[in-house]
């Protein structure tokens, strides 16, 4: 079978398999089993199927497409690194941004990267106006599959055991009555995996979409799914408090990304990524221009340009005094004269602020921290394989569109959030805060490495982290559920009872931190954090005068060092600290250690598999 046929209909199906499960669990969960127990196991076998079709579509890509040197893209900032101001070719050649990309699932030609795209349903279509079910497939789409099924697939596993509690009723010993007893309530845990089901649908959705139309509903959904699972214990004040604070301060972002999708719409009158074909008056296929072809068009050598629609908009009172016969001779003027560039920057940025509240960074931060207060699954979930990296992935996803002036932007929120949120995390006293501040912290790292030009190196690190934050994460549960606290100052010599979550907490320490033997061997952080360093450093040595960037990355590297290490000495070194906790403390049963033991592998060899980038 054509590549170009089988690649869609694979991820199709892995996509929607986490649909169907949602579907079945919605009018069955309560049946499936004594109080819905089998509702884990239908969850979990839909995200297997999806994980076992994603690895066949990436063995499949690399048969047809073998990496080489010349396609890992490990030096995709070079050119920027030289001077932020000046468009340069390889942008384009290195991340997706060419009139290559063929329409109707047919592979790019030319110079520039491996792409599919077509639609499977159009759902509207008069003008300009083309609304369109479709995909866009290439290494880092496939990429992103492979990393968020098998995440997935974890924390389905790992929680049918951390969920087990909510087979039977639930006494929640946090929530008092007006008569003064404890909230008394029917387990929810039917509910939990139809929730998680259509989470990962969603996040799914966004990689797989072929325009940006489709990524805004797949990003409202994943919003609305974090709304209901960060509030999952909504009779809690503070569970409550958080899931509104997510939602809220996310749709601030959101905003912002509305109007960079509507100067995109406005001027060029496409969201589509990729070219499209559609029959035309005579009845004959008309190539209507993506996104990457008109902000990098292949015949101007995929530099990034102002494309014709946006300097005609920007220049509408000159048009209006133009005989219409000339405009077309004058738009190369108006364009050295700056029109439509500062609607060009107003798009990206529209679209970067919308990843700001997705992804937690500077100022929109502050749901993170708060969205702990949903099941640990959850809070892995969402800090390692779907909502934050959304936002990363959007920017990476979106990066040839994006001027120089833009990506400077990015680098500058990414330096102040890894810098403030690392301070943070370093004082923290609950377990899970550490992380989430960790995880905003990394955030900061991916967005400044892309903004930097490290396109590779950005999502690298996205991808290292999903590893070991979501083992980091899966820990803590592990801890919380045998201590029942989240407070670190009443842990303290967990390592003797609890040997197996210490080991894997400890690989999942050393590969944030980017541990690793120089020029010999390391973590899977090692090697993608040495990366964001190099990409800085090349960067700083090109532009003196954004040095600092570099050293937000080198000082945020050694803060991620001492609150780490703080945060594992707390919880599993020394002595007991409450002995009421220590008689509670055990090793959680193997259903939740097997998904640590698999992690904290991947945590170590996942930059050996992908070494300098993809």
């Amino acid at each position: 079978m054509d590549l170009s046929t089988q690649l869609p209909q694979l991820l199709g199906l892995a996509w929607l398999m986490p649909l169907a499960s949602f579907v079945l669990i919605l009018f069955f969960g309560p049946k499936m089993g004594h109080h819905g127990r089998n509702a884990a196991w239908v969850a979990t076998a839909a995200i297997v199927t999806s994980l076992v079709l994603s690895l066949v579509a990436f063995v499949s890509w690399l048969g047809a497409h073998p990496v080489s040197a010349a396609h890992h893209g490990g030096d995709h900032g070079a050119a920027h690194a030289g001077d932020h101001g000046t468009n340069h070719a390889t942008a384009a050649d290195e991340h997706g941004g060419d009139a290559g990309h063929a329409a109707g699932g047919h592979a790019a030609a030319g110079h520039g990267p491996i792409a599919y795209s077509g639609d499977w349903y159009t759902l509207y279509e008069g003008g300009r106006l083309r609304l369109s079910i479709g995909w866009y497939i290439d290494s880092l789409t496939i990429l992103m599959f492979v990393v968020v099924t098998f995440i997935a697939t974890c924390i389905h596993v790992y929680a049918s055991g951390y969920m087990h509690d909510e087979l039977h009723d639930v006494t929640d010993h946090e929530v008092t009555l007006a008569d003064g007893h404890h909230l008394h309530r029917p387990g929810r845990f039917p509910r939990f995996f139809q929730a998680l089901s259509l989470f990962c649908f969603s996040m799914l959705g966004i990689v797989i979409a072929g325009n940006l139309a489709m990524v805004f509903i797949f990003w409202e959904l994943v919003g609305i799914c974090s709304w209901f699972l960060i509030g999952f214990y909504y009779e809690r004040k503070s569970a409550s408090n958080a899931a509104n604070k997510a939602f809220i301060v996310n749709r601030v972002g959101d905003f912002g990304m509305l109007i960079g999708l509507m100067a995109l719409w406005g001027a060029l009158g496409t969201l589509q990524f990729a070219d499209s074909t559609a029959p035309g008056a005579d009845g004959h296929a008309v190539t209507k221009p993506g996104l990457f072809s008109l902000v990098r068009p292949a015949d101007h050598g995929h530099a990034l340009r102002v494309p014709d629609g946006m300097v005609e908009f920007a220049a509408a009172e000159k048009v209006a005094h133009t005989p219409a016969a000339e405009v077309a001779g004058k738009i190369d003027t108006w364009r050295a004269e700056g029109f439509g560039r500062w609607l060009l920057f107003i798009a990206g940025v529209g679209i970067f602020c919308g990843c700001v509240g997705k992804s937690a960074q500077f100022p929109l931060f502050v749901w993170l921290p708060d969205a702990m207060e949903g099941p640990t699954p959850v809070s892995a979930l969402v800090h390692s394989a779907t909502m934050v990296a959304a936002g990363v992935y959007l920017v990476g996803r979106f990066f040839p569109v994006l001027t120089p002036d833009v990506l400077l932007v990015i680098a500058y929120v990414g330096a102040i959030t890894l810098f403030i949120a690392a301070t943070i995390a370093l004082v923290a006293n609950d377990i899970k805060r550490v992380l989430a501040y960790s995880t905003v912290s990394q955030l900061g790292y991916m967005m400044l490495a892309l903004g930097v030009g490290g396109w590779a190196a950005g999502l690298f690190h996205l991808v290292t982290h999903a590893f070991f934050k979501s083992l980091l994460f899966l820990c803590s549960g592990s801890v919380i559920h045998a201590c029942h606290t989240n407070d670190m100052r009443k842990m303290g010599g967990l390592a003797k009872v609890m040997p197996y979550t210490a080991g894997t907490m400890l690989v999942g320490c050393l590969a944030i931190i980017g541990a690793g033997v120089p020029f010999v061997i390391g973590l899977s952080g090692y090697y993608s954090k040495d990366s964001i360093l190099a990409q800085a450093l090349s960067f700083a040595q090109a532009n003196p005068r954004h040095a600092i960037l570099f050293y937000a990355v080198a000082g945020g590297a050694a803060l991620t060092a001492f609150y780490m290490f703080r945060l594992w000495f707390m919880t599993f070194a020394g002595e007991h600290r409450d002995h009421h906790v220590a008689e509670h403390a055990h090793e959680s049963p193997q259903v939740m250690v097997m998904p640590l033991l698999v992690l904290a592998v991947l945590a170590v060899v996942a930059g050996w598999t992908l070494p300098g980038g993809f």
